[in-house]
């Protein structure tokens, strides 16, 4: 007779999952040894937030959902991070925990979070996962794992938790459901003439995209041609619609443009599409700098409901799939008269080319925007950048011009220092024939090591880009800025980490003169291994066109 272990093996096969990443313990081993007799492959990842990570990365490149298989009590704990920066980035992940044995519940074994309520690891998870299982009984496991993909991948994706006490794992199997389908809900026909009507007769439109259009980029800019419409973007939708597109402004908020947030402030229609309006998109929603809709008409589509109006009021709402409500707009639209606006296509080819860093300096450390003008010359045009926060995200989303085919991953919601090394092995998994780059500081590649070997292990060839300033610049900067030095954020001391990355087995280039970058880069591409690149970097801030309300604060200045 099978295991339920077997049975749950069996189930994320019919689910088409290909790949589990995740770190073993003592609750869970009865899962691995299931998985090591199935075509599953399993993702070994050191610790757990890298695990999550992975996942993440994975998800978002291939589309499927991560699987992330954790440990009790401290497995479970290490985590947290990684499944809350999914979820707050709308990544669908499902992760499955071991717990302490049913029949312990409340003696307090061995690693049980405790204390206050016995056995509730699976709290911990429930403020930012969009449910939590807990699975007691072989009977409720099938279902718990049915459900529990069908709510990570149907409306808003995000993350949930499955919850299982370990001893189900070896009780006998139980039966478990097939997976449910639905359609996705489409923009009602007379929703989609109205809000084209509204564009139509509009002065100064505008769409803004977020980062839930994961799709439908051709009948985007089909009606945004149509009605030559230019199109701002959050930071979490960099590259939905291409950098080169003559009417693409870029991206608004703290590190927007001037003439983004501009417009933005000043059209008369903005069509919103799955966007939540973040703080750093929006100029901490102050109507100074970015959004201002006492005047304007706001449209706004997302599959969330909760989404609709919550930061600004709101028009016309619509809850639908993002990508069938362009569809249908687009359709609707085709009952109108093309508009042109040449000037301001002009307007915005003269910001956007000189916006676009290209920086030869000589200096040495290298200045950020050398680091980024290096990367866009020496990378394939298709390449994926998988970033962390600092200058490797906010630099690479307000002026490096991705290429058509490129990707661009950040971790946007959470803003997650330590992303970016192992959602790269993630998503190099996923799509194994394109050149991934994990853009990060060396403050996000000393908190997951990890990564390194992870990428080692699995023959994944990332290139580990370290911007490394000796600091966690971006911090050290807004100190030194608002109280006059920085402490407590600059190390005396960073690893080399071209000799860590050839110590786990990966190629290691240690760049020590300003031409040995786009080099070492070369080099990395070609080889299609593992590699670190050490890039000693000046600490130099990025541009804050828009406002950001911390400075405020600071300042002893509290907005409401």
């Amino acid at each position: 007779m099978s295991t339920a272990a077997e049975a749950l093996v069996a189930q994320l096969q019919e689910l088409g999952v290909e790949v589990v990443f995740g770190t073993c313990g003592h609750t869970n081993i009865a899962v691995l040894d299931a998985l090591g007799r199935s075509p599953i492959h399993f993702v070994i990842a050191r610790h757990e937030q890298a695990a999550a990570h992975a996942a993440d990365g994975y998800a978002r490149a291939s589309g499927k959902p991560g699987v992330v298989l954790v440990h009790v009590g401290p497995g479970l704990t290490n985590a947290v991070t990684g499944v809350m920066t999914a979820a707050l980035d709308s990544v669908p992940l499902v992760v499955i925990a071991g717990d302490i044995p049913s029949y312990y519940r409340g003696r307090h074994p061995h690693q049980e979070i405790n204390l206050h309520i016995d056995a509730d690891q699976s709290a911990i998870m429930r403020p930012f996962t969009k449910r939590v299982w807990d699975v007691q009984h072989p009977h409720e496991l099938g279902r718990a794992v049915e459900r529990a993909f069908w709510t990570a991948t149907t409306g808003r994706p995000g993350a949930v938790l499955v919850n299982v006490a370990m001893d189900v794992f070896s009780r006998p199997a139980a039966p478990y459901p097939m997976l449910s389908h639905a359609d996705r809900p489409d923009l009602p026909a007379n929703t989609a003439e109205r809000i084209a009507r509204e564009l139509a007769a509009a002065q100064q439109p505008l769409i803004y995209v977020g980062g839930g259009l994961r799709e439908s980029r051709e009948e985007l800019i089909g009606l945004a041609e149509h009605f030559d419409i230019p199109i701002a973007h959050s930071l979490m939708a960099k590259g939905t619609i291409p950098d080169s597109h003559p009417l693409v402004l870029g991206m608004t908020g703290f590190w927007g443009l001037a003439l983004t947030n501009d417009y933005a402030r000043n059209a008369d229609v903005v069509l919103a599409l799955a966007t939540r309006f973040a703080e750093t998109d929006a100029s901490s929603w102050d109507p100074r700098y970015t959004w201002d809709f006492t005047d304007t008409t706001l449209i706004q589509i997302d599959i969330d409901p909760n989404e609709l109006g919550r930061n600004y009021p709101v028009t016309v709402g619509a809850v639908a799939d993002v990508g069938l409500a362009v569809r249908a707009i687009g359709e609707a639209a085709k009952s109108y008269p093309p508009a042109e606006r040449p000037e301001l296509r002009e307007q915005i080819r003269q910001t956007r080319t000189a916006s676009f860093v290209r920086d030869l300096s000589e200096a040495f450390p290298l200045r950020p925007q050398r680091i980024l003008t290096d990367l866009r010359e020496a990378l394939p045009p298709d390449a994926v950048l998988v970033t962390d926060v600092g200058w490797n995200k906010n630099g690479v989303a307000q002026c490096y011009e991705l290429p058509d085919t490129g990707r661009f991953i950040t971790p946007g919601g959470a803003s997650t220092m330590g992303f970016g090394p192992a959602a790269a092995v993630g998503v190099q998994l996923a799509q194994p024939s394109r050149t991934v780059v994990a853009l990060i500081g060396d403050g996000g590649m000393s908190a997951q090591l990890p990564a390194i070997s992870m990428a080692v292990e699995q023959g994944t060839p990332v290139i580990f880009v370290v911007m490394n300033n000796q600091s966690h610049g971006t911090i050290s900067d807004l100190q030194t800025s608002a109280f006059g030095r920085s402490y407590g954020c600059d190390f005396a001391a960073t690893p080399d980490f071209a000799a860590v990355g050839m110590a786990c087995g990966a190629d290691g280039y240690g760049v020590t003169a300003p031409d040995e970058l786009s080099s070492a880069l070369r080099q990395a591409v070609g080889k299609r291994r593992p590699a670190v690149i050490d890039v000693p970097m000046v600490n130099e801030p990025v541009p804050t066109p828009g406002h950001w309300n911390i400075k405020d604060i600071y300042q002893g200045d509290f907005v409401v």
